[in-house]
């Protein structure tokens, strides 16, 4: 019986290791590429596609999100998981009208990341199970779990609170000494997390859930 060819892609070598390591013990799976961004990815798939692909959704340069929209065009048959430390169900919603198929927490043990790829093999979707106790609360209460809990870094918090005083990028990168490119990637993941597209939904969201004043 052939095996199962994986692909995985993060941005952390450390999580690479960790999945290749984890992986190695079961006989039936394979990981054929890894690679540490999307554009890596992309060239990649240029010359076929494997069968799943394990990714991550906050990478620098092209999030997992425009990264799996890219990903499916060109291999619709391609089973995405999504890989993430976020438990935010916006990311969650996101990824799988994009055409993903499986969404991980990293904290997840082996059994499960296995788990999750045969389902998907077998034509599944496959959540892991605290996204799915989640998702129930949400629609159980009509609230959004995210409203209470957006999980922004300190840095990114940092930031929101300067483009809702008006700041632009380079203003923001000039004032907290970093580049401009730091900036557009921490004002994009906020724009994920937050589920906008623009700087007055942002501003708008931001305040409804009480991360500015």
């Amino acid at each position: 019986m052939p095996k199962i060819q994986l692909a995985i892609v993060d941005d952390h070598a450390v999580v690479i290791d960790g999945l290749r390591t984890m992986l190695a013990a079961f006989p039936q799976l394979e990981v054929v590429f890894t690679a540490q961004s999307g554009a890596a990815l992309l060239d990649f798939l240029l010359q076929g596609a494997p069968d799943v692909l394990l990714m991550d959704i906050q990478m620098p340069e092209m999030n997992g999100i425009d990264l799996c929209k890219q990903v499916v065009r060109l291999h619709p048959r391609l089973k995405v998981i999504a890989f993430s430390s976020f438990d935010d169900s916006n990311y969650v919603k996101q990824i799988f009208r994009c055409g993903a198929t499986g969404y991980l927490l990293k904290n997840c043990d082996k059994e499960t990341i296995v788990r999750a790829i045969e389902a998907v093999m077998e034509g599944e979707d496959y959540m892991d199970d605290a996204i799915k106790k989640i998702l129930l609360q949400e629609s159980l209460t009509g609230q959004r779990r995210s409203i209470f809990e957006v999980p922004l870094t300190k840095r990114e918090k940092e930031i929101l609170k300067h483009i809702a005083e008006g700041l632009s990028n380079q203003e923001i990168a000039d004032k907290l000494f970093i580049s401009l490119r730091t900036v557009e990637t921490h004002r994009l993941n906020i724009n994920q997390k937050l589920d906008v597209k623009n700087t007055a939904g942002l501003v708008k969201e931001a305040l409804k859930r009480g991360l500015i004043d």
